[in-house]
């Protein structure tokens, strides 16, 4: 064995496998980003929110599978199991300790998806931004013609 593999196997057993983006597979349950087909908070999935999104991806994908985040207690996804069995998806629990994610689950595949808009949006966050343009525009004039910021 060469000194430079033998180095290699030594830091290998100190410090563990080397791996590619590592912040990004913690934050993605243990997958990369662009594999990712979609997302859902953990307060979603505690709302079970996202089953339409989640059903249209796994027609779209049926080689696909769920990664649900450890740290969610396991009843919350039980209707995304049942989903998953309907269309025979497969799924595992993913639990890592010094991780710190605010998502819940994740739909991914095994390979680069690249797929820009994987969020599922929450309504009452559409009906806000759709509230807000009107209301930004209103201030804007009335600060143009008026010079009052109220």
């Amino acid at each position: 064995m060469s000194k430079s593999k033998m180095d290699e196997y030594i830091e290998e057993g100190i410090y563990g496998k080397k791996e590619t983006k590592p912040d990004e597979r913690r934050r993605f349950l243990g997958t990369l980003r662009e594999r990712v087909l979609l997302v859902l908070t953990k307060g979603q999935v505690m709302k079970k929110k996202g089953m339409d999104q989640l059903e249209a991806a796994m027609k779209d994908y049926p080689d696909a599978e769920i990664l649900l985040n450890g740290k969610v207690r396991s009843s919350y996804f039980n209707p995304y199991k049942k989903l998953a069995g309907n269309y025979n998806i497969a799924y595992k629990s993913v639990t890592n300790k010094q991780a710190k994610t605010d998502l819940g689950l994740i739909l991914a595949v095994d390979y680069a998806v690249e797929k820009e808009d994987i969020s599922v949006e929450d309504e009452q966050q559409a009906n806000q931004e759709q509230e807000d343009k009107p209301n930004r525009l209103a201030a804007f004039l009335k600060y143009l013609f008026t010079g009052s910021k109220k």
